[in-house]
Formats: C-alpha cells, structure tokens, sequence
C-alpha cells in the first residue's frame, strides 16, 4: 500500500499521521462506533490505544466504544484507573491473554494502524487507512478476538488492583485444596460470599476458569506457590 504525505481524505490509501493529534481529529468525527485494539505495548502517549478526553466526548454524545487490551491490563494501577473511568463512561472493555496487534477502526470506514515501529518500543507514527479491505480484515480481526475476550468490569477502578488480607487469605486456603465450603468456615463467612469474592477475583485477573486465575495470582506473587485452584 502507498503512504502518502499529504491529503488525509484520499480514498483507498494511507496517510501518516506523526502524532496523536491526527487521530484524536479523526475521532472526533466519529459517529456511531470505535474499536479500540490495544496491545499496551508503548506509554500513556499512544496514538492508538491511550485514552483520550476524545473518547470521554463521544461516550457522552452516543458514539459506541468496543476496546480490546491485554489481561495485565487488570492489575496495572494507573492503567486500571483509566480503563475503568472509560468503562464507567459507557465504554464496552474486554480483555485477553494477548492483544494481537495495535488497530483502530471509526465507524467502519478509517482504520489507524502503527508504522515505524521501533525493535520492541512504541510506533513512531500512525498511518490512516481508507481501503475496504484493510477496513474489512482490521475488523474481522477485532470480531474475532472480541468473541473470546473477558468483559472488564466498569466498577473495577483502581483499588481493586491489590487484594486484600482476607482476599489473600482465601488464595492461600483455595491454592492449598481448601474446598468452598473449608475455606468459608476458616474465613467466618458464607459459602455465597466466597464464592463471590472468587468471581471477582476472576475477574479482575481476566481468568476464564479457577485454575487459570491460580496461575495468574502466582505470576503476580499473590501466592506463595504456583498452583491451580481445586
């Protein structure tokens, strides 16, 4: 494909865009939906993935968002703010093990994608992409990963990143065989409540099963030994 340098309206080729304020011109246009595939792979400045007072905007006026990032996303403080507020504001977020490139689709007519992207660091620049086929196989994409990525809860905001005493307590009581029914009578609760704090934290590490979020809780050191949950 031809990337040009001038005239960002030419049907069926790309544009550059060397910084954030291209995109956010393009969002602003924006009129029924926003997908958002992020892998999280460069800073709050991302051109693609960060979140915008842009998107804020368009949440407000009736503009749908779908966004895509990664599962660590859950537990990352500062981004978990971000997601979280985005979510509150109407934005529909899912997360997966990994994100498989970085895309943005407005309205199903443009797509932004990374260029000049640096070994393992950010992009340098976006380029805009008005062609139906890139427009039809960017969004392909995204439909498939969303079928398999695990909705993110708008409540969860930043406190919800670190678990507390008796959420760690039942971690280590469910890694060491408890059952349900055990680790509810150590912890001087219901069978109900833990199974509701089991969900949560499920669901803030992006786990699709309880064994998954054992092995997930011990790559983040929220147990002592790395083991699935019964």
């Amino acid at each position: 494909m031809t990337v040009l340098a001038e005239n960002p309206v030419l049907q069926g080729h790309a544009t550059r865009l060397p910084s954030s304020a291209g995109v956010e011109a393009l969002l602003a246009a924006a009129n029924r939906e926003v997908l958002v595939m992020s892998t999280l792979a460069v800073a709050a400045r991302d051109p693609i993935g960060g979140v915008r007072r842009i998107d804020h905007e368009n949440l407000r006026r009736g503009v749908r968002y779908r966004v895509i990032v990664p599962d660590t996303a859950r537990t990352a403080p500062v981004l978990a703010t971000r997601l979280g507020t985005l979510a509150l504001s109407g934005a529909d977020t899912r997360t997966v093990p990994d994100v498989p490139t970085d895309a943005l689709v407005i309205d199903g007519s443009v797509v932004v994608l990374p260029v000049d992207r640096t070994a393992g660091g950010p992009a340098l620049s976006t380029a805009v992409f008005r062609l139906s086929s890139v427009v039809t196989t960017t969004m392909e994409l995204f439909e498939r990963v969303w079928l398999t990525a695990v909705p993110m809860s708008p409540n969860e905001l930043p406190d919800a990143a670190e678990l507390s005493a008796r959420e760690k307590e039942l971690l280590a009581l469910l890694s060491s065989g408890s059952t349900d029914e055990s680790a509810a009578a150590r912890l001087g609760v219901s069978v109900r409540t833990v199974r509701r704090m089991v969900a949560d934290i499920m669901n803030r590490l992006g786990a699709r099963s309880r064994f998954q979020a054992g092995a997930k809780a011990a790559d983040r050191g929220w147990l002592i030994e790395r083991a699935g949950w019964s």
